[in-house]
């Protein structure tokens, strides 16, 4: 599905047509719906009689395999933990069992993706690469693709997705054709948030303006996280930071926060975000991610120094570099908690 504020970039593609170059980049930031653009522009360029609208019939035999997920000519390159999650969602399997998968895209998968390609299509002459992220790709795994990207097999294209572009080898970019997308406007975003709930709007604002990871959000039930969320962090600093540390140490452990994949990373970076809005108040703009608590956090603003709520955030930026594998969780806390209490309560100077 093409969300509607990327139909001006497919009816671009669909322009090209016959021109269409054999490597795509498609940059942007996630909750944008870039994935299911390359998904779509792949499943048109499989199929044997797309429709009008340029999307894939849906009914041939190429989309019948496709939609199955059996099309040999269709390979798509994601990270193995990805692949593993998806498979245990259609099978119904328990999470959690095996070995862990790698987050990386490995080079062991482009050795493949080399192998499949030496041989000529199943189904035509037309082949389609998608890979998600782009920038899962370490040094060596990058370059295994680049010997790809520079002699690419006749009837290729390859759609690569990424929302850090800056993380990709500068030889991998200068071997695309580069496409940007940028967040809804606010009239699509108003269409958006009216076919929603309430909730929509927060989270909405939460994630920056990105509808989807927005909607993301909502399906995982992190409404009542994010209302906690800002009932926790509001009653700092007259609250305990080391006892609302081991609050949201047990938050993290219980079932709404692990059946919602709410970790520490994303606390963090909703910590990292409501300083950020601080910081905006006390230089004299507005807030972005917590409009509804524009109030409580101008008097919050008004207790510190802009020197203090910035240094607070750059301390952040190093927590969150951590987040993904802390040593101990507990301490991380703690020390999240008071360098963000000691920052309300320093000079106002």
């Amino acid at each position: 599905m093409i969300q509607p504020w990327l139909v001006p970039v497919w009816q671009r593609l669909l322009d090209l047509g016959e021109r269409l170059p054999h490597a795509l980049l498609f940059v942007g930031p996630p909750g944008l719906g870039k994935r299911d653009l390359a998904e779509a522009l792949a499943a048109r360029l499989l199929c044997d009689a797309p429709g009008a609208d340029g999307h894939a019939c849906g009914h041939c035999p190429a989309c019948q395999w496709r939609l199955s997920g059996n099309h040999p000519d269709l390979l798509r390159i994601v990270p193995e933990a990805e692949a593993a999650a998806e498979a245990e969602e259609g099978e119904g399997a328990e999470a959690g069992t095996g070995k862990a998968k790698s987050s990386q895209i490995l080079i062991e998968q482009i050795r493949a993706l080399q192998e499949a390609l030496s041989v000529t299509g199943h189904h035509g002459s037309r082949r389609v690469v998608v890979l998600d992220p782009a920038e899962a790709m370490n040094v060596f795994t990058a370059n295994a693709l680049l010997k790809l990207l520079e002699e690419p097999p006749a009837g290729c294209i390859f759609l690569l997705v990424s929302s850090a572009p800056r993380r990709l080898l500068p030889t991998i970019r200068s071997r695309c054709q580069q496409w940007s997308f940028s967040r809804p406007s606010a009239e699509a975003l108003g269409a958006w948030l009216a076919a929603r709930d309430a909730n929509a709007g927060a989270l909405l604002a939460l994630t920056g303006g990105l509808p989807l990871a927005a909607e993301r959000l909502a399906e995982q039930g992190a409404g009542s996280l994010f209302a906690r969320f800002v009932r926790d962090v509001a009653s700092l600093p007259g609250e305990d930071p080391l006892r609302l540390a081991g609050q949201w140490e047990s938050w993290l452990k219980s079932k709404e926060a692990l059946a919602a994949g709410f970790n520490m990373p994303a606390l963090v970076d909703w910590m990292q975000r409501w300083v950020a809005d601080l910081v905006a108040l006390r230089l004299g703009g507005r807030v972005r991610f917590f409009p509804a608590q524009e109030s409580t956090l101008a008097a919050l603003a008004a207790r510190t120094s802009i020197a203090a709520v910035n240094n607070c955030y750059n301390e952040f930026i190093q927590i969150r570099r951590v987040a993904q594998h802390p040593l101990n969780a507990r301490l991380m806390l703690e020390d999240m908690l008071m360098r963000y209490a000691r920052a309300l309560t320093g000079p106002r100077s």
